[in-house]
């Protein structure tokens, strides 16, 4: 039989391959994901086709998910990353020569990706609890030639303390907390970049230290399989209409049975004058509703008529709600000037006191647009049980090893 090296010679050496390489370093630099020329560089060494195998080369250079491992259900547990993210989360920590660097979450991929940074002088581990994973990005880590990452077999809640400390971590799956070990494990100047998921919401957030404790230097709106292992945190899943449309929630008790039928009840609406033009993104709002909305949770539907005949959510992979009682409301838009591509934030509300939550949702949205339409939030990791008043102010999240809070300007 073949090794993998010899079923991929043509494709590594041939110009297809290299093209599309180098096409691809040139799509994420004019998105401005890539920022620094080594990091180009690498993006046109790598070559992800020999960690996606069976997927043809014009997917294997997409700029795109590719799913390597599901569960039993079906849900994607281990993938190799889209390439803006990867870059992203590669330009948030910095990545330099010679940096000792703890990759959580493996695919090999980006491994290798950092191995082509950090160069000779630099060190790369990275860690996985499946042993399929591990297996599987050690074979094509050696075979694409990058055989001095370190691949760990292990629970990256504790870290993998051989290799430490280190210079840089980049964590590749969703964490709802922040175990010390990550942090203990980092040099003191060191940088953590992690996908955080706060109220359900999703963000690979750049940590350096700073008196004891993490604040952020910027994030990025993302997406990542979740974390297994002793970090797993599931989401509660709501049906209010079989998949048709379904709430997400990460801290608070839900009344389904009401919830369903209010989804049933005639839709209020709230609208704002608050506009936006279509290709501007808004994921600063969403996460200014987080913060501040008590009752929070995410709102989904199926990308189907019949879902959106039920509900019509700003984003139907997850959309902010405001959830009390029998009633919710939920972030919308609607399209006001089709020549210009404008449209105005609303609000859609649901149940016995749909309007009144509609105009709450709505009028968050106005402070926003006001207030905080320019800022970013500051995002602080503190050890758990650190007293309120040694806290910055804003939303407190409280974790199992951590207090998050998420403050504005």
């Amino acid at each position: 039989m073949p090794s993998l090296r010899q079923m991929n010679t043509h494709a590594r050496t041939g110009p297809s391959a290299e093209t599309l390489r180098a096409g691809l370093a040139s799509q994420l630099q004019e998105q401005g994901a890539i920022r620094s020329e080594r990091v180009a560089d690498a993006f046109r060494t790598v070559p992800r086709h020999m960690f996606t195998p069976g997927e043809p080369l014009e997917r294997a250079y997409a700029n795109d998910t590719v799913i390597t491992k599901r569960d039993e259900r079906g849900t994607a547990i281990s993938s190799v990353s889209a390439p803006w993210v990867q870059a992203t989360m590669i330009a948030q920590a910095q990545l330099g020569p010679g940096m000792r660097v703890l990759e959580i979450g493996s695919g090999g991929y980006n491994a290798a990706l950092m191995a082509e940074i950090t160069g000779e002088a630099g060190e790369v581990t990275t860690v996985d609890i499946d042993p399929d994973v591990t297996s599987r990005a050690s074979g094509c880590l050696t075979e694409a030639g990058y055989a001095r990452v370190n691949v760990v077999l292990g629970d990256a809640e504790d870290g993998v303390k051989e290799h430490a400390p280190y210079d840089r971590i980049i964590v590749t799956a969703g964490a709802w907390d922040i175990p010390p070990a990550w942090t203990e494990q980092l040099t003191r100047v060191g940088r953590l970049v992690v996908p955080l998921r706060m109220r359900g919401l999703t963000r690979s957030v750049a940590f350096q230290r700073e008196d004891g404790h993490l604040v952020s230097l910027g994030h990025e709106m993302c997406g990542f399989v979740p974390m297994q292992g002793a970090g797993t945190r599931p989401e509660r899943l709501i049906p209010l209409h079989g998949d048709d449309v379904v709430l997400r929630s990460d801290d608070q008790d839900i009344d389904a049975e009401a919830l369903r039928q209010a989804l049933l009840q005639p839709r209020e609406q709230a609208w704002t004058g608050a506009r936006f033009g279509g290709s501007e993104p808004f994921d600063g709002l969403f996460l200014w509703l987080a913060t501040c909305l008590p009752g929070f949770a995410l709102l989904t539907r199926q990308r189907s008529d019949t879902a959106r005949a039920l509900a019509d959510p700003s984003s139907p992979a997850g959309t902010p709600a405001l959830i009390e009682g029998g009633s919710f409301a939920y972030h919308t838009f609607r399209q006001v000037d089709a020549a210009a591509s404008t449209y105005e934030f609303g609000a859609c509300a649901h149940g016995p006191d749909a309007a009144r939550l509609a105009a709450q949702m709505a009028g968050q949205i106005q402070v926003w647009d006001r207030e905080h339409r320019r800022d970013t939030a500051r995002i602080a990791v503190y050890p758990a049980g650190t007293p309120d008043d040694q806290l910055l102010p804003g939303r407190i999240l409280d974790q199992r090893h951590t207090r998050i809070t998420i403050s504005w300007p």
